[in-house]
């Protein structure tokens, strides 16, 4: 997963709060939307809180390297090792807290309008200043890692130290791929001018690209949002729209795909890893066969789960097969369904209350403190994100909403990880990140809390089918097709070991992932291998995407148990989110008597979108 000033007519100047006048400026058909209030992080851009900030953290992790650096070896072999040595991880995560602090700011401010020039450079010259600062900071752990582990870990046995085993323990996972000080400085500090640069670019071109859809000049957003219209020729139209302006750009795609995946191979090749993945795995604090297991079952459930509902969805519409613009399409003789504002935010905070009023409550300050930016704006950047900044503060949430059921779904998945993040915090900014494998616990199982909800709610066969379906079609979204896009990924990033990939290589690749995944009911017409180009993930986050599917099917298995519960659950689940990233997803699963390094694990998940797959086909008899 993971930038706004609160309105795009808000001069980039202004302080981040909008009056009565601006937010109203924000109403739509689906009522008046919220937009975030960043004055929690900063006041404005000019504000001399920031200013100063940023001059503090310049000057205090220059005195941090003064104060400790080489000095460490020393200080673990003396009387006082335990405290001295927490004192030092302390103004650390202090350090830490600061500098998230300025980025985070930069970054929502950013996200509101990438293509506006002033937002622009102040993000890049936080970032570069932020970069600068933390450069002198890279000693740190580095000196904790040549400590031998004997002398460090006696030092952990009891007193301040132990409080920081869980991040010190994360940190000596790194140690076998770190380098010499001065390369992972330069490493550091060129990454402003190379990776980050790169991503900058990617979001500032996504951002910018226009698609005639009817002869209306559309953002990626909107565009995208038209592929669920429930007319069938809108639906192709925006397809067409999309893959036109993307192939026009694909030059533009490739290399910045080409530049990236070659940056992360000589990472990789310096730091050791062997695997294309194994980086992002570390990361994940997951094991390699683990995602293997978890790969080789969904690939194996293709046939009867994607296969399987896309030819039911198009015997549904009438045909032997669906153009690949129909996939997320509403279901034939359904009307569709539109929720306003305050609808989704209800529908939300009832679902997450009848789990647990805990749950909802923290979900309500999203709202209530104006930690959520819900509008659509021109050159805001597309899909949806919570952030969490710091400890210090608080995290934000980032939606285009268009009062589609799959919006209420979004608003509730970003709030599961809002509330994710909330309960974290607690851990300190050093503990409180959780691995990307978890991070996606909380979100998930908020969306099946409002889908449960939701579904229950509902008496008419024909909208009880549409909503199952839909869930059918998130699901599949979420692990099926998060699958084929760490697959794809794969190929992409073995086959840039070999030379760079031209646009047409690289589509050839997506084609032939998509194709296996989706089955023979969808027909991917021309068009549709460009449209790997606008997937922000594959840019930001390489090999993100299985998260998704980790996390949707621990989820499912999780739910499960929820549902066969005795009392006790809510409490062992906030307990499971409220460590951050303190534990192994092992040892946070072990109290609901789940194991995901069980192949068998990933059955159950698996098992209950077979379920409700089989359920939509009862539908039919």
């Amino acid at each position: 997963m993971s930038q706004s000033i609160v309105s795009a007519n808000v001069s980039a100047n202004r302080p981040e709060a909008c009056s009565a006048a601006e937010a109203a400026a924000g109403a739509t058909d689906f009522g008046v939307l919220p937009e975030w209030n960043l004055n929690d992080l900063y006041p404005g851009m000019d504000s001399a809180l920031y200013a100063a900030d940023l001059t503090r953290a310049e000057t205090e992790c220059q005195a941090f390297a003064n104060k400790w650096k080489g000095k460490l070896a020393d200080i673990a072999a003396g009387p006082q090792a335990g405290a001295e040595l927490a004192r030092a991880v302390k103004e650390y995560e202090a350090l830490e807290d600061l500098l998230g602090r300025i980025m985070s700011y930069a970054g929502l401010i950013y996200t509101g309008n990438t293509t506006d020039p002033a937002r622009a450079k102040f993000y890049g010259d936080a970032q570069e200043k932020i970069t600068n600062a933390s450069s002198d900071l890279l000693f740190f752990t580095l000196e904790l890692n040549r400590i031998d582990d004997a002398v460090l870990n006696a030092a952990m046995v009891g007193g301040p130290l132990a409080h920081y085993r869980p991040w010190i323990e994360d940190i000596r996972r790194e140690k076998p791929y770190q380098l010499e000080d001065k390369l992972e400085q330069l490493f550091h500090e060129k990454s402003i001018s190379g990776r980050g640069a790169w991503n900058r670019l990617f979001d500032e071109t996504i951002a910018s690209l226009r698609f005639d859809v009817d002869g209306r000049e559309l953002a990626i957003e909107p565009a995208l949002n038209l592929m669920q219209d429930p007319h069938e020729d809108m639906r192709r139209k925006a397809s067409e729209a999309i893959a036109t302006t993307l192939k026009q750009n694909l030059r533009t795609f490739a290399l910045i795909t080409n530049t990236l995946a070659k940056d992360k191979e000589i990472s990789d090749r310096w730091r050791g890893f062997q695997d294309v993945a194994d980086s992002r795995h570390l990361s994940n604090r997951v094991e390699r066969e683990v995602v293997d297991a978890l790969v080789e079952a969904v690939t194996k459930a293709y046939p009867r789960l994607s296969h399987r509902y896309y030819k039911l969805k198009a015997k549904w519409f009438g045909r032997e097969t669906l153009a690949h613009w129909d996939r997320n399409a509403p279901l034939p003789n359904v009307p569709a369904r539109t929720y306003k504002w305050d609808d989704a935010r209800n529908i939300v905070l009832d679902a997450y209350g009848a789990f647990a009023p805990r749950m909802a409550d923290i979900a309500r300050r999203f709202f209530d403190e104006r930690w959520i930016d819900a509008p659509v704006r021109p050159g805001k950047s597309p899909g949806a994100f919570a952030h969490p900044t710091v400890p210090s503060a608080h995290p934000y949430v980032m939606l285009n909403y268009q009062g589609k059921p799959r919006d209420v779904m979004t608003l509730a998945h970003e709030l599961g990880h809002g509330v994710h993040q909330v309960l974290a915090g607690p851990n300190g900014a050093l503990m409180a990140p959780t691995p990307l494998t978890l991070a996606e616990t909380a979100s998930v199982f908020g969306e099946m809390l409002t889908f449960r909800k939701l579904l229950d709610s509902t008496s008419d066969p024909a909208q009880r089918r549409s909503m199952l379906a839909a869930k059918v079609e998130d699901m599949l979204n979420t692990v099926v097709r998060q699958i084929a896009f760490y697959s794809f990924e794969r190929k992409l990033h073995t086959a840039r070991r070999e030379g760079e990939l031209t646009a047409d290589q690289i589509s050839t690749l997506w084609m032939s992932v998509q194709g296996e995944s989706l089955g023979p009911a969808i027909e991917l017409k021309p068009g549709y291998e460009t449209f790997w180009a606008y997937i922000p993930h594959f840019i930001h986050s390489p090999f993100y995407v299985y998260a998704y599917a980790f996390g949707d099917c621990l989820v499912n298995s999780l739910y499960g148990v929820y549902r066969n519960s005795e009392q006790g659950f809510a409490e062992k689940y906030f307990a499971l989110l409220s460590a951050g990233g303190t534990k192994h997803h092992s040892e946070l699963l072990a109290p609901f008597g789940l194991d995901a390094r069980d192949p068998a694990f990933w059955q159950i998940g698996l098992s209950m979108i077979e379920g409700m797959i089989a359920e939509l086909e009862g539908m039919e008899a």
